[in-house]
């Protein structure tokens, strides 16, 4: 990726932020290759997400079929700091965020095919049948849902579901790729 030329500060962040994808995807890239082949451990399975910790809405995995599917769970805590403007007084846990959670989801569960190799920089590229059906509140726990559907090269297809206190709150259809 090149950048123009710009003088000052800006070309000098620009130069920084290469430099931080470029190391980001190096460091990402190995600890892709230090997993174990099957994985049972479902903390390591965690690890598997690029994401930090003030962007990682799985706080647990509850099982894990590698390659197949996979159950977590996210409690919202009250403190996270998204929910000082969603919505002032009455917090709810943002929809598109439910998304991402399940995203996470689907790439922990994509990422630990024993038979296919990790993907490098797995991301959310595409959504079809998106419904957010409700959401959760501060103390209420998150269940999420993930199955592959499908893969072809890079491409990883996954259905899930999220659902608070028994009540499905979304369902959707997610597209993951990443570097072969």
């Amino acid at each position: 990726m090149s950048h123009p030329q710009q003088p000052g500060l800006l070309n000098e962040r620009t130069k920084f932020y290469d430099l931080y994808v470029v190391e980001r995807a190096a460091a990402e890239t190995a600890a892709l290759r230090r997993l174990p082949k099957t994985m049972n451990n479902l903390d390591a399975a965690l690890n598997l997400l690029p994401h930090g910790a003030e962007f990682r809405f799985l706080d647990r995995l509850v099982n894990l079929a590698a390659g197949q599917s996979g159950a977590g769970e996210y409690q919202v805590r009250g403190d996270e700091p998204f929910l000082r403007g969603h919505f002032p007084g009455k917090p709810i846990f943002p929809g598109v965020l439910l998304v991402e959670a399940a995203a996470q989801l689907a790439g922990v569960v994509a990422q630990s095919d024993p038979k296919i190799p990790p993907l490098a920089g797995l991301k959310l590229t595409a959504l079809r049948s998106v419904k957010i059906l409700g959401t959760a509140k501060p103390g209420e726990i998150i269940r999420l849902e993930a199955h592959i559907t499908g893969r072809l090269g890079n491409l990883v297809q996954a259905q899930a579901t999220a659902c608070v206190a028994g009540e499905t709150v979304l369902k959707a259809e997610l597209t993951l790729s990443g570097a072969t």
